[in-house]
């Protein structure tokens, strides 16, 4: 006896591939092939409504990206490319639910094929929520950080590929693509290489010394404080950690009035012992020598309450162990403390270089990255953020500020990438517990 037509689609082989092909074709239909109407309506219905809703704002994002304009005044350049990319990203997550939907076709019509009924919708959904629960949670946010976090970074990319300055603001200019002018510029035009690369290794320095010194001298305190026969340690530790207490903001200004040129309480006392007044505001190396003292001063008592904490969990046999060997304090250091401290640490210290590295409170609060220097568009202590800052709300210079923000993300994600997969406390997990 032949099977009807029903029958033979539910006993198929190719009943899952007609689902897939159907559903390509226009979200539901598979899912209406293979029986699930209810949810194969809700599908058909989610895409004419996205198409419905959106094809205007598609149409109109798609060829702003890509034109950025054609009419100065009644075209923005800018909300083009806005529109542009947040198109582009609405797209991309449609096309993420139209794959959910050929793929969950083509998985019940396989069920279909081999003689197994379709779940019902009340089955969909609680298998829905039983195996996909965590994906239902992170979804909304996972959307959010989209549109929160992706956009502005593609907004920045796509700014550093255009002509986007003070003599190009739309609606009365229209914006241009440059390709990679902006970037070419900064290391071979006059008016750029000098002050990016004078910048780029200020910044370099700032970064290493700020932290190193304060990781250094957080370290030694904490090593100190930690010996036996030391008394009131709880006293050296509370006071030492007091500059951590107060708001960083407050102490940078104060620090700011302390080494004020003409009425600075510290030039006053140089004064006293004899040594002429230092132009810490006025000359770039000394506020350069400033703004490093003010983040050692920020940065200690971090590092002394970590290293205080990895130092109690250091076992004292190893450093019994020492002392029947004969070690010296120096080598019971060097052999124990130190690689303890900084196995333990180590991820920390990466986020600490990297906080420096784009630490724009300090030099912007101090002396908002001045003295001015001839001939450049940066400040004596400007560091790339503190100078992005400057090219985007100062000289308006949106292109050059996003050009500069690629190469701090870069140089950043590179460091940060080849450190941590350098550490042991990441490659051997679980070592210390």
């Amino acid at each position: 006896m032949m099977a009807s037509g029903a029958d033979e689609r539910m006993t198929g082989r190719n009943g899952k591939r007609t689902a897939a092909i159907l559903s390509a074709l226009w979200m539901g239909l598979g899912q209406c092939y293979n029986g699930q109407w209810l949810k194969g309506l809700v599908f058909l219905l989610f895409q004419a409504l996205f198409l419905v809703v959106f094809f205007d704002f598609f149409h109109l994002g798609l060829w702003g990206i890509i034109t950025l304009g054609e009419i100065p005044v009644l075209d923005h350049s800018i909300e083009l490319l806005a529109m542009g990319l947040i198109s582009i990203l609405l797209i991309l997550i449609g096309l993420l639910f139209y794959a959910l939907n050929i793929v969950d076709a083509y998985r019940i019509g396989a069920l279909r094929d081999g003689g197994q009924r379709p779940p019902s919708l009340s089955e969909t959904w609680k298998q829905l929520t039983d195996q996909g629960f965590p994906y239902l949670v992170i979804a909304p946010s996972m959307i959010l950080l989209v549109f929160v976090v992706l956009f502005p970074i593609l907004f920045m990319v796509m700014l550093a590929f255009t002509n986007y300055d003070l003599y190009h603001q739309p609606p009365a200019k229209l914006v241009d693509y440059v390709g990679l002018d902006n970037f070419v510029n900064l290391i071979r035009s006059d008016l750029w290489k000098d002050s990016f690369f004078s910048v780029f290794a200020w910044t370099i320095v700032w970064t290493f010394v700020s932290t190193t010194v304060q990781v250094a001298l957080g370290l030694f305190l904490a090593v100190f404080i930690h010996q036996r026969g030391i008394r009131l340690k709880k006293v050296f530790r509370t006071i030492l950690i007091l500059p951590w207490a107060v708001p960083s903001f407050v102490t940078i200004v104060v620090f700011s009035g302390m080494f004020d040129d003409n009425f600075g309480v510290i030039n006053q006392l140089l004064q006293q012992v004899g040594i002429g007044p230092v132009p810490w505001l006025t000359d770039p190396f000394w506020s350069k020598v400033a703004v490093l003292l003010i983040q050692f001063w920020l940065g200690f008592p971090f590092s002394l309450a970590l290293y205080t904490g990895v130092l109690q969990s250091i076992p004292h046999d190893l450093y019994e162990a020492a002392d029947v060997d004969g070690a010296t304090s120096w080598q019971k250091f060097r052999n124990i403390t130190l690689p303890m401290a900084l196995y333990a640490t180590g991820p920390l210290l990466i986020v600490q270089y990297v906080g420096n590295f784009n630490n724009f409170n300090v030099i912007y609060l101090f002396n908002k990255g001045n003295p001015p220097v001839p001939g450049s568009t940066a400040g004596g202590t400007d560091i790339l953020i503190s100078w992005v800052y400057k090219l985007t709300f100062n000289t308006f210079k949106f292109n050059y500020a996003a050009a500069i923000s690629i190469v701090i993300g870069l140089v950043v994600a590179a460091v940060s990438f080849l450190q941590f997969r350098r550490m042991r406390a990441f490659r051997e997990e679980g070592m210390i517990e």
